[in-house]
């Protein structure tokens, strides 16, 4: 399990050269004009985690597998996409199918690039491509609406529920307000995730910088930062001209390329990081001779959920998870090292999955 992160913005702010980058493909045609992309680019990507690698190490594993974060470049939004200018209809579709956005903003001054709203103001495009998806939200639910009205009067349970749901968006999306600040319990997340509300996905901004402020970024940036603050957003400062580059150079030879930029690790580290953050997740390992292999899930999943992220039948006959933390694993060097060090646990059906756990799971077939 990873997650599915469309890349969103207005045309010709660094979107499909970032993918180009996070992917190492040139899936993505990056050109100066609107509406290059089309369709939805995909691209599967690893994601990156030292430990993985430290674990494969220890325990002699033959295999690396790391988990996965799958992006999806998305077609340039303009003004008026709500009402299906440009290629509104489409992007907002393909917004629908993603987990999270990753709102690409031009934080950089070329004059050689064309931007749609002839001015470099990226708190004022967040609020563009904000808006936009705030109308076609409330035009969506309000159509939805009427049909469930009539149905939840008659007394159906299913609509009452979920017209319920559905008004606490409406509220917010009348007063210009995205639905992501609707007050939820835990059993409403996940049925209100599932309606398809764009405004109720977590919004990570991703501020696209000159090469030269890829280390400490720059006024346009700044202010975006502090934009995300107040929303309780998430936001990364990335070159994505920086990111291509790399993308491009022997394995080898990046550190040093990074270095000299005063960085100390390619902008996906910190994008996929931010995007973890976003959602909640974490990540549990496995080890083994044949492979060692990270997994995500949620934060604060149990035992069982973490086992069928391997496999259903994992979760359904759950006996126990034998559990070490990742630091325990590598101080004992590996399983029976930890064992005899105490650091070896067996963990039932409530225990909830942390961070770096290195799991083996007990089941009936």
């Amino acid at each position: 399990m990873g997650f599915k992160c469309g890349i969103v913005g207005l045309p010709n702010v660094g979107k499909s050269t970032l993918f180009n980058a996070l992917t190492q493909t040139a899936a993505a045609q990056a050109a100066n004009y609107p509406f290059c992309t089309i369709e939805p680019n995909v691209g599967d990507v690893a994601v990156p985690d030292p430990r993985l690698e430290t674990l494969a190490k220890v325990g002699k594993s033959a295999e690396i597998i790391p988990t996965r974060i799958t992006f999806v470049d998305i077609a340039g939004l303009v003004r008026g996409a709500s009402k299906g200018e440009g290629l509104g209809n489409q992007f907002l579709a393909n917004i629908r199918e993603v987990d999270a956005i990753a709102h690409v903003l031009r934080c950089f001054e070329d004059d050689d690039i064309t931007h749609v709203e002839g001015k470099i103001d990226p708190v004022s495009d967040a609020e563009t491509v904000e808006t936009e998806l705030m109308l076609a939200d409330l035009e969506s639910l309000e159509k939805r609406i009427t049909p469930l009205e009539k149905k939840a009067k008659s007394g159906e349970k299913e609509a009452k529920e979920q017209l319920a749901l559905m008004m606490k968006a409406v509220v917010l999306l009348r007063e210009g307000k995205p639905a992501r600040l609707a007050e939820l319990t835990p059993e409403e997340r996940g049925p209100f995730s599932r309606l398809g509300i764009m405004t109720s996905k977590p919004v990570l901004y991703v501020c696209n910088v000159e090469e030269g402020s890829a280390a400490s970024g720059n006024r346009y940036s700044r202010a975006v930062d502090e934009m995300a603050k107040k929303q309780g957003a998430g936001s990364v400062t990335i070159s994505a001209r920086i990111e291509e580059e790399v993308a491009q150079l022997p394995a080898g030879e990046r550190e040093e390329f990074l270095s000299s930029l005063g960085l100390e690790e390619p902008g996906l580290n910190r994008l996929i990081r931010a995007g973890y953050a976003l959602l909640g997740l974490l990540t549990f390992f496995t080890v083994g001779p044949k492979e060692a292999r990270a997994w995500t899930v949620t934060q604060g999943s149990r035992a069982p959920q973490a086992a069928g992220v391997i496999h259903t039948d994992f979760e359904h006959g759950f006996i126990r998870a034998e559990t070490i933390a990742f630091a325990d694993y590598v101080a004992g060097n590996g399983e029976a090292g930890a064992r005899d060090a105490g650091k070896f646990r067996l963990e039932g059906k409530d225990y909830v999955v942390q961070d770096g756990d290195v799991m083996h799971f007990r089941f009936n077939a």
